[in-house]
C-alpha cells in the first residue's frame, strides 16, 4: 500500500495498521469508563496515512458541496492555523500507542465496520487532494482516536457528526435496521440507486421509499378519518413513524432482519409491494396530464396544464422565448421520459386515496381488494377533478386533510360498486 514520504502502513492479515510521525499527543482515560482511552495528537498533513477506513462513517464523502469547497481551500490556503480553526478527524482504534522515536502506532484491526475515519471524513478527503499544493509549507491537522473494547459505534457517530447534521436515517442504516427493505430492493431495476447514507452519491434518498409505504400504513391510517398528510409535508415525521414501528416490534438489540415482532410492523409487511407502490406512484405521475385534460375537457374551463402553478413544461420558453429545459423530465425510480414535472402536493393526496383498495388478514398479511391500476384507469379523472377543483396551489393541496379524504372516499366506492357486481354477477 502507497503513503505519504515520512509514513508507512500496511494492511496485515490483523488489519490496517500504521507508524507515522507526530507532532505531540496526549493521551487520557474517560473518568466514566477507565477502558476507553482518548489519543490526541497533531499530524503534519504531509505525514498523515492516506488509506485509513471510512467505512464507519455514515455520512458519505461528497466534495461538491459548498463546505467541501472551503475545506480544500483551507489545506491549501495561505492560513497557517488549520489545527486551530479545524475540528479534525475522529478515529475508532483497535489499539494506538506513542513510541520514543516520535512516532505514532495505530492499529485500526480489520473490522472496517468497527475502526477507523468516525466525523472528519470531509477534512480527511481535503487533505488527500490538496496536501500537494503546499510544496515547504507545513500544516497540521489534530487526531483524536478513541481506544475501547466495547464501544458503541451508533451512538458515538450520533454524537460526533455534529458539524453538517447527519440524519436519523442513516444512522439507523449504520445499527442494520433497513435490511428488510434492502433486501427487496436490491432485485429492483432502481436498487443500486437507492441511497442510505447522507451525502452518497445516488439518485434516490431511502426516504423517498419511506413515505411511500407510509401513506399505506393502514394500522396508523385505516380509513378515512386520519391522513397520511406528513408523506408530503414532512419527512422527519414519516422516519419518526419507521422508527416507532421498528421500536415497538423489534429488541432493541436485534438486527431488523430478526424474527421477532416482523409481522406487526407495518413496514415490514409492506416491503414486498414497493414495487407495486412505485409502479402506482408513478403512472399517476405519468397520466396525470392526460387526466387532467380529460377533466378540462368535461368541464369545459380551466387552465392548461403546463401553466399550473407547480408544473414545469419540458417545452416550457424564457422570457427570451427559448426553451428553458432543453431535455424531457423523467421519473425517480424508473427514470421513465415525461414531459411535466409536477409538484407532489398534487400527486400525494391522489397516490394516497387507493389506501382504501389495501387490507389486512388476521396474520397481517396485506393484499388489494382491487388492482389499484385498474382502478386508477377507471377513476382518475375523477380523483384528479376532485384534486384541482380545491386548489391550484401544490403546497396547499398537499397538506389538504379534506382533499385527501374525499380522494380515499372515491376510491373506496368504486371498490364498493364493484363489489357489489360480482355478487350480483
Amino acid at each position: 500500500m502507497t503513503n505519504t514520504s515520512n509514513s508507512s502502513d500496511s494492511l496485515q492479515e490483523n488489519g490496517y495498521v500504521y507508524d507515522f510521525p507526530i507532532y505531540a499527543v496526549r493521551t487520557v482515560k474517560s473518568p466514566s469508563d477507565q477502558t476507553v482511552t482518548t489519543h490526541t495528537a497533531y499530524v503534519n498533513m504531509k505525514d498523515l496515512p492516506d488509506t485509513f477506513p471510512t467505512d464507519v462513517n455514515p455520512r458519505t464523502v461528497n466534495m461538491h458541496t459548498a463546505t467541501a469547497k472551503k475545506l480544500l481551500e483551507a489545506v491549501s490556503g495561505p492560513d497557517p492555523y488549520f489545527d486551530i480553526h479545524n475540528r479534525g478527524i475522529v478515529l475508532i482504534a483497535k489499539e494506538a500507542h506513542y513510541s520514543s522515536a516520535s512516532m505514532l502506532h495505530l492499529d485500526l484491526g480489520n473490522d472496517t465496520s468497527r475502526y477507523g475515519v468516525l466525523d472528519g471524513g470531509h477534512t480527511y478527503e481535503a487533505i488527500k487532494e490538496r496536501r500537494g499544493d503546499l510544496g515547504d509549507r507545513d500544516k497540521f491537522v489534530k487526531l483524536e482516536i478513541i481506544v475501547g473494547d466495547d464501544l458503541d459505534v451508533a451512538a458515538l457517530s450520533d454524537a460526533r457528526n455534529t458539524s453538517v447534521s447527519v440524519s436519523d436515517i442513516a444512522l439507523y442504516n449504520l445499527e442494520n435496521r433497513f435490511n428488510f427493505l434492502k433486501d427487496v430492493l436490491k432485485e429492483l431495476p432502481y436498487g443500486d440507486d437507492i441511497a442510505y447514507r447522507d451525502n452518497e452519491d445516488k439518485r434516490i434518498p431511502i426516504a423517498d421509499i419511506l413515505r411511500l409505504m407510509y401513506v399505506f400504513n393502514i394500522d396508523k391510517f385505516p380509513d378515512d378519518s386520519t391522513v397520511p398528510t406528513a408523506s408530503y409535508s414532512g419527512k422527519a415525521q414519516v422516519f419518526k413513524d419507521y422508527r416507532e414501528q421498528w421500536e415497538k416490534n423489534h429488541d432493541k438489540n436485534d438486527s431488523d432482519d430478526s424474527d421477532a415482532g416482523q409481522q406487526k410492523n407495518i413496514y415490514y409487511r409492506l416491503r414486498g409491494m414497493i414495487p407495486e407502490l412505485v409502479n402506482l406512484y408513478e403512472k399517476i405521475e405519468l397520466e396525470l396530464p392526460t387526466k387532467y385534460k380529460e377533466y378540462l375537457g368535461n368541464s369545459g374551463s380551466g387552465a392548461a396544464f403546463g401553466k399550473l402553478r407547480g408544473v414545469t413544461s419540458s417545452n416550457a420558453k424564457d422570457a427570451k422565448g427559448k426553451r428553458s429545459n432543453s431535455d424531457r423530465f423523467a421519473t425517480e425510480f424508473t427514470v421513465t421520459p415525461m414531459d411535466y414535472e409536477i409538484a407532489s402536493g398534487y400527486i400525494m393526496p391522489i397516490f394516497g386515496a387507493f389506501r382504501a383498495l389495501l387490507e389486512s388478514n388476521e396474520n397481517g398479511v396485506l393484499s388489494w381488494t382491487e388492482d389499484p391500476e385498474d382502478v386508477w384507469d377507471s377513476i382518475g379523472t375523477k380523483l384528479v377533478e376532485n384534486t384541482f377543483e380545491a386548489d391550484h396551489n401544490p403546497q396547499m393541496v398537499g397538506k389538504n386533510k379534506s382533499v385527501w379524504q374525499s380522494n380515499y372516499r372515491i376510491v373506496y366506492t368504486e371498490h364498493l360498486n364493484r363489489l357489489v357486481k360480482k355478487l350480483t354477477r
